[in-house]
């Protein structure tokens, strides 16, 4: 049921909605046993209050929300004011909300779209593992940005860049510069959104090229740091450089994180690119400021947030949806790698 009321809550429970009022507030006079009833329908419906029905009906708002998985990201927020301007262009304000890689995207997405009376929605990044509860629990438009979804549901509009073929794209660039030993910082082993997928690519890559996978250079990113983090990248890139395993490159699957595997790099006193090359993915403004420029895929920003934004727009319409568009990145070639075929 999309959009639950406390009067559908209290007629699941034949009681009446002051009664589930008080249990939702905790009020020590309910009878316990209803009380539990009560909650066990709330949880199993995903309810939440609505606190704009408890005021005056106000006219419907023209506001998208939009649902970031990953607080602090930079890359995320370099989308933002692209997001504002493609907006208002058709006549849209937006409420943006960041959450962490822990919260459930599909919560967040109703609680926003109950209390903020929103006309759609645009998710970015993570990953919808309860698709079907988003179809049934969101009755507005939305839109998956840079998001891991199921690509067989051909019902959503999806925007994306496909992290695998452009993680093959980068790590083969790097073994036609002669390297053989690469490593990889990839996400946390219990990712299985962009993480998994820019693995998977690095992979290909190695048996494209006749490399045996070695997993020993497979370094995981820390589950007691923020994702994608810089922190995390110079955590991770100290233990692969104490682990004893011989590379001469690293793909770290996130700008961010090459940022930190640089510090860890200078701080063993080694020198970019003389005794490793690295590069990354995602081709944020930042790589060109740092020494030496950073490699990497830059992902089509603006492209994606226009077509995100249309697609948006025209199911707000109804009309052209269950669309899936997948953009191509651009290979940076600046000055962290070294050719080594010589």
């Amino acid at each position: 049921m999309a959009n639950l009321t406390i009067k559908d809550i209290a007629k699941l429970c034949g009681v009446g909605t002051s009664t589930v009022s008080r249990a939702m507030n905790d009020d020590p006079g309910i009878n316990s046993e209803t009380k539990e009833r009560i909650l066990k329908v709330v949880k199993e419906f995903h309810y939440v209050p609505n606190n704009s029905a408890r005021n005056l009906k106000v006219s419907e708002t023209n506001t998208v929300g939009v649902l970031v998985k990953g607080r602090n990201n930079s890359f995320f927020q370099g989308m933002y004011t692209f997001i504002e301007q493609e907006l208002q262009k058709i006549g849209y304000d937006f409420i943006l909300k960041e959450i962490s890689y822990d919260d459930n995207n599909t919560m967040q997405a109703v609680e926003m779209v109950k209390e903020q009376r929103l006309k759609g929605m645009i998710f970015l990044g993570g990953m919808i593992e309860d698709l079907d509860k988003i179809r049934q629990h969101i009755d507005i438009p939305y839109v998956f940005c840079t998001v891991a979804v199921d690509y067989n549901a051909t019902d959503c509009n999806l925007v994306a860049i496909d992290d695998e073929k452009e993680s093959y794209r980068i790590v083969d660039y790097l073994i036609k510069n002669g390297h053989r030993k690469i490593a990889i910082i990839a996400g946390q082993k219990g990712d299985f959104a962009v993480g998994r997928l820019r693995l998977k690519g690095y992979k290909l890559a190695l048996e494209a090229n006749g490399i045996e996978y070695n997993p020993g250079l497979v370094a995981y990113q820390r589950d007691d740091l923020p994702d994608y983090s810089s922190a995390n990248g110079y955590a991770v890139m100290k233990d692969l450089l104490a682990s004893g395993e011989e590379f001469t490159a690293v793909f770290a699957v996130s700008d961010l994180t090459a940022f930190g595997a640089y510090k860890a790099i200078y701080d063993a006193g080694k020198k970019i690119p003389d005794d490793y090359s690295v590069v990354g993915f995602d081709g944020i403004e930042m790589t060109k400021y740092m020494y030496p420029a950073l490699t990497s895929v830059r992902q089509p920003v603006e492209e994606m947030i226009m077509c995100a934004v249309e697609l948006l727009a025209k199911a707000i319409n109804g009309e052209d949806t269950g669309r899936q568009i997948f953009f191509a990145g651009e290979l940076l070639e600046q000055d962290s790698v070294k050719d080594i075929t010589h």
